[in-house]
């Protein structure tokens, strides 16, 4: 198995999925992703209803939705995977993979969001994530297309993502 390493993708970045297992970002190589920092007790979790739909639409065209809980902003994801993945299964059967709880923002943040950050900044170029269910979409070649604030709905990127599909 070659892995590329390039500068220019997600594919040179690992993350432990949500049992501990490394995983590379080439394991989703040719896919479209959307990536989103996620949290169990927030006013946007309901949004993990409409990231599960888009996984049902898309996954078998080449699609998936990956989910990094985070408990940075307002200490909203307390609890360990094991718990974040039966909220995740009980509140809204997840299929799409989930990864262990990481840091998006600081010193300690996952090199993968450093990048994603770097590469689609925020609001007046702003590198910093403000808030959980902050989404970047990824194209086919692991390139970041476009960061979409946690206010949007995943239900209103379908089309940005069907042009990527």
């Amino acid at each position: 198995m070659s892995e590329q390493q390039t500068t220019d993708s997600i594919y040179q970045f690992a993350a432990d999925d949500i049992k501990g297992q490394p995983t590379m970002m080439s394991e989703f190589k040719n896919k479209v992703l959307l990536i989103v920092n996620t949290a169990s007790k927030c006013g946007f979790t309901p949004q993990y209803e409409g990231l599960e739909k888009l996984q049902q639409d898309y996954a078998d065209k080449g699609f998936s939705v990956l989910g990094f809980p985070c408990n940075q902003f307002g200490k909203q994801e307390p609890g360990d995977e094991q718990a974040i993945q039966s909220f995740c299964d009980l509140n809204f059967s997840t299929s799409f993979p989930l990864f262990k709880k990481i840091e998006v923002n600081g010193d300690n943040a996952a090199p993968l969001f450093d990048y994603l950050k770097t590469q689609a900044p925020g609001v007046l170029g702003s590198k910093s994530i403000k808030w959980n269910f902050t989404k970047f979409l990824v194209n086919r070649d692991g390139r970041v297309v476009k960061r979409f604030a946690p206010k949007d709905k995943p239900e209103n990127l379908a089309k940005q993502i069907e042009e990527l599909l």
